[in-house]
């Protein structure tokens, strides 16, 4: 019964489009798409990408190409003639609820969109099943924005929800090969960290153990995608996203096979490669690869520890890509034992306990006593103290008392470098990128929660976790907004730094804040 069960899931799957892979903006639109980024024809790189040609795109292209050196010609004009406007409906939604858990709930119906039907021309990706947006400029689905969105929807009973951005991102894996950043085309040469399996694990919670079977497939089929090369890799190099390290263990890194600037942020690209001085294409690869990280940008990623120009992603073991790669190697393995594929699942368990000793050996940051990214090119652990740290606490299930110690060390790490009166902040550095300090993102909010409650440190994890939903409670009360991220330093000012102004929705905020109070209650609760 369970391998009928299979064969009828992979064919559902298999329903999936297999088109050629649609083309992004910038390889459809060429000079046209180029001149109108770099004259900045609108404030934002992602409102290009997501307009919609009003008809034929080589008419399109080949009128500009006539046109654009008349007298009097205005490039803003004639896109304004020959693009439809991406609509972003209730940008500055705001609740007639004064309780933040029913603004929430009635948020979720402003957040949602239906399935998505074929538009000629469009960037959209179009998906199968409704889903929730995170919110403002970002109008499609995310990635690793939805497990945390998903955290949510599970406290508002929205479990139909839940069920269909999974059902949506197994479609993606079986269309596209992987899950894209987002359901653009724009998005396809990169994913996000991988959380899928946390996913389909929240969704077994609720349904029950043949969740895991429904999508086993497609966790396969995302594994497949990270650790595309790991036969063949050689000792010390990488291939992708696979690294193969000098004893021989098998590591994973962000990255992403194209070397051109990222189409939604292609003038800021162009511009921090010109700046630097180094191989543009060297430049563009590592911003690529650091979109993919989710945290764009950081300065857990530059060379010089204050300046977007040394961005070097792909020279490290990312600790919180790996971490994620162990939990869907272990939820492959648990899902192959119910399955029934016992010689399988213990190959899996294997590849997950070499996973850890790998990560313990080479991300275990001996001296500051934290996990950290490993450069594999210099040989040398980072010393950048981030949340990412916290990832392994999370998901690691060998040898967890010797883990616990760990943690105790690692909750001394988080007081003195990350801790704030707002909760904790993405790293100790403030260097006006969105991803430093001073600005908490939920995200990294819950991952540090959760690795420190698992891990014995309850006190901490309760204290960070009060200090943020009282500072997320306090703004909406303000503003009766909830924001994609916070200034967790500063409680009277907004977040800011990186390339657009802070967003409001938001559909992780959402999802992390109602998890949060279920488990630790309100401040004044």
């Amino acid at each position: 019964m369970r391998k009928l069960f299979l064969l009828i899931t992979g064919a559902l799957l298999d329903i999936a489009s297999v088109a050629q892979t649609p083309e992004s903006p910038d390889r459809i639109y060429g000079a046209l798409f180029h001149d109108v980024q770099m004259s900045r024809v609108f404030p934002d790189g992602k409102t290009f990408v997501d307009c919609v040609p009003k008809r034929n795109p080589k008419e399109i292209v080949a009128d500009y190409l006539k046109q654009k050196s008349t007298s009097g010609f205005s490039l803003k004009k004639f896109v304004e003639e020959n693009f439809d406007m991406p609509h972003t409906p209730d940008i500055n939604y705001v609740t007639r609820e004064k309780d933040v858990v029913m603004h929430i709930k009635n948020l979720w119906g402003v957040l949602r969109r239906e399935p998505d039907s074929v538009v000629e021309g469009s960037s959209l990706l179009p998906l199968p099943y409704p889903y929730i947006v995170p919110g403002g400029r970002f109008r499609e689905i995310y990635y690793w924005d939805s497990y945390f969105t998903m955290l949510g929807l599970r406290e508002s009973g929205e479990v139909r929800m839940i069920e269909n951005m999974v059902n949506n991102f197994a479609y993606m894996i079986n269309t596209y090969g992987h899950i894209p950043n987002g359901n653009r085309t724009y998005y396809l040469g990169r994913s996000q960290p991988p959380f899928f399996a946390l996913m389909v694990e929240l969704l077994a919670e609720i349904k029950g153990d043949s969740t895991y079977l429904s999508y086993l497939p497609a966790l396969e089929r995302e594994y497949n995608f990270w650790m595309d090369g790991a036969a063949r890799v050689k000792k010390g190099q990488a291939y992708r996203r696979v690294v193969k390290m000098p004893d021989g263990s098998i590591l994973n890194r962000f990255f992403d096979d194209s070397a051109t600037a990222r189409p939604e942020g292609y003038r800021e690209d162009h511009e921090t490669a010109t700046k630097s001085g180094r191989d543009k294409k060297i430049v563009f690869t590592n911003l690529r690869a650091g979109a993919e990280s989710g945290i764009d940008f950081s300065s857990r990623w530059f060379k010089d520890g204050k300046n977007l120009t040394t961005i070097q992603v792909i020279d490290y073991i990312a600790v919180d890509l790996n971490a994620l790669l162990y939990k869907l190697e272990d939820v492959i393995a648990k899902a192959k034992q119910i399955a029934g594929q016992d010689s399988a699942a213990n190959e899996f368990r294997r590849k997950a306990e070499a996973r850890q000793a790998a990560i313990d050996k080479y991300c275990w940051n001996k001296s500051l006593k934290y996990y950290t990214d490993y450069n594999f090119k210099s040989g040398k652990p980072s010393n950048a103290v981030t949340p990412a740290g916290m990832y392994p606490f999370c998901v690691f299930k060998k040898n967890l008392d010797y883990l616990s110690l760990l943690a105790r060390q690692a909750a001394e790490q988080v007081r003195a470098q990350l801790l704030q009166p707002g909760g904790v902040q993405a790293s100790s550095v403030n260097t006006g990128e969105q991803w430093d300090a001073p600005n908490g993102w939920p995200p990294l909010v819950w991952m540090t929660v959760w690795g420190l409650d698992r891990c014995g440190q309850r006190e901490l994890a309760r204290d960070i976790s009060i200090r943020w939903i009282k500072l997320n409670i306090d703004v909406f009360n303000r503003t009766g907004k909830l924001m994609e991220k916070y200034n967790v330093t500063d409680l009277n000012l907004e977040a800011g730094g990186g390339e657009y102004p802070s967003q409001d929705g938001f559909g992780w905020t959402n999802g992390v804040l109602l998890a949060l109070i279920k488990k630790y209650g309100r401040p004044e609760d």
